[in-house]
C-alpha cells in the first residue's frame, strides 16, 4: 500500500509518519501531484496559521488537486479546517470540500484548547471499535461548527466537529498521532479503509 504525507510545509509531518510505521506501514513525504495521485491513501497534515498554509498549497499547486482525489484523504487539525469553505482565521479561503466555515472560539473559553478531550456521537467507519467519550489530544484556537458531514463531536464551551466526512474525504480536529491507543486505532482503520 502506498501512503503519501503530503509536504507543503505546514504540517507535522515526521509524528504522522512514526505513528504510522508503528502501524507497521512506511508513508512517503511528498508534494508531487502525480505522486500524490497515485497513493493508496493521502494524509494531508496542518500545524499553523491558516492563511499562510492556504498560500503555501496555492504555490504548489496543491489547493487544485486536493478536492479532486479519489481515494480516502485524511486531513489533520489545520488540514481538516483547510477543506472546509473558510477559515475566520486570516480571513482564509479554504478547499470547499466540506460545506462549513471555520470559526474562532469565543472568549468564554482559554484559547488555544490544549490537550485532551472526550469524543461523542461517532459515526464512521473511522471509528471502528472506538468506545464513546474516549480521549484524544487537540490543540487549536478555531473550530468547525456541527453540520451534516459531522461524524464525530467535542465540547469546549461549545459543541463542535471533532471530525468530518463527505465521501473519501476525512478530518480530525485532532491529532490521531498524539491521541495514544485511541489515535492509532482511527489512524489504522483510515489505512484500511
Amino acid at each position: 500500500m502506498k501512503i503519501v504525507i503530503i509536504n507543503y510545509g505546514a504540517g507535522n509531518i515526521q509524528s504522522i509518519k512514526f505513528a504510522i510505521k508503528r502501524l507497521g506501514y512506511e508513508a512517503i513525504l511528498s508534494n508531487d501531484v502525480t505522486e500524490i495521485q497515485h497513493a493508496d491513501k493521502v494524509i494531508f497534515p496542518g500545524v499553523g496559521e491558516a492563511s499562510s498554509a492556504m498560500h503555501k498549497l496555492r504555490d504548489s499547486g496543491l489547493d487544485t488537486l486536493i478536492p479532486t482525489l479519489t481515494q480516502p484523504v485524511l486531513g489533520i487539525c489545520l488540514g481538516m479546517q483547510l477543506m472546509c469553505h473558510s477559515s475566520e482565521e486570516g480571513n482564509t479561503t479554504g478547499l470547499g470540500i466540506f460545506d462549513v466555515d471555520v470559526i474562532k472560539f469565543e472568549d468564554i473559553v482559554k484559547v488555544p484548547q490544549i490537550g485532551w478531550n472526550q469524543i461523542t456521537n461517532l459515526k464512521s467507519t473511522l471509528f471502528k471499535d472506538i468506545e464513546e467519550k474516549e480521549h484524544i489530544y487537540l490543540v487549536h484556537s478555531f473550530y468547525a461548527p456541527l453540520c451534516d458531514e459531522t461524524i464525530a463531536e467535542c465540547s469546549y464551551g461549545v459543541d463542535y466537529s471533532a471530525a468530518l466526512q463527505k465521501d473519501n474525504f476525512y478530518g480530525t480536529q485532532f491529532h490521531p498521532e498524539k491521541s495514544s491507543d485511541v489515535g492509532q486505532r482511527i489512524l489504522e482503520n483510515f489505512l484500511k479503509m
